[in-house]
């Protein structure tokens, strides 16, 4: 598998993101459902803290993609929904900062949403890895 980022303008790398990531030679694709910040349980962790629950869901995507044989490598998308924006933009650095010391480069999307499954939830995440 070879993967090439496409990047016509350079604002996104901040983040340690990409405007798109073209992969070839892949021979398998995993999508992941929305990963949270809960327990094995189901138990939501971390209420009102969205930077402990980004950890968590972070940990909870790796955890799927092991299972997966997979690493963030592997991830080229990832969609990040949260029930507010601008806590989450306040700890940018902290999550970019766990994605690119994973070695993932991913495309993205951040997408403001009304509530998650359960109310006490903050972010959601949501990839596709490619192997």
């Amino acid at each position: 598998m070879k993967t090439r980022t496409i990047d016509p303008t350079p604002w996104m790398g901040h983040f340690n993101m990409h405007h798109g990531i073209e992969v070839t030679g892949a021979t398998r694709t995993l999508y992941l459902s929305g990963q949270t910040s809960t327990a094995a349980d189901g138990t939501t962790l971390h209420a009102g803290d969205i930077a402990a629950q980004y950890k968590s869901a972070w940990s909870n995507l790796k955890d799927a993609l092991a299972e997966a044989g997979m690493t963030p490598v592997n991830i080229v998308r990832l969609n990040i929904y949260t029930t507010d924006v601008d806590a989450l933009m306040a700890v940018a650095a902290d999550f970019t900062g766990m994605i690119k010391g994973d070695g993932a480069e991913t495309s993205a999307t951040l997408v403001g949403v009304t509530r998650l499954f359960d109310p006490g939830l903050m972010i959601e995440l949501e990839a596709t890895a490619v192997a």
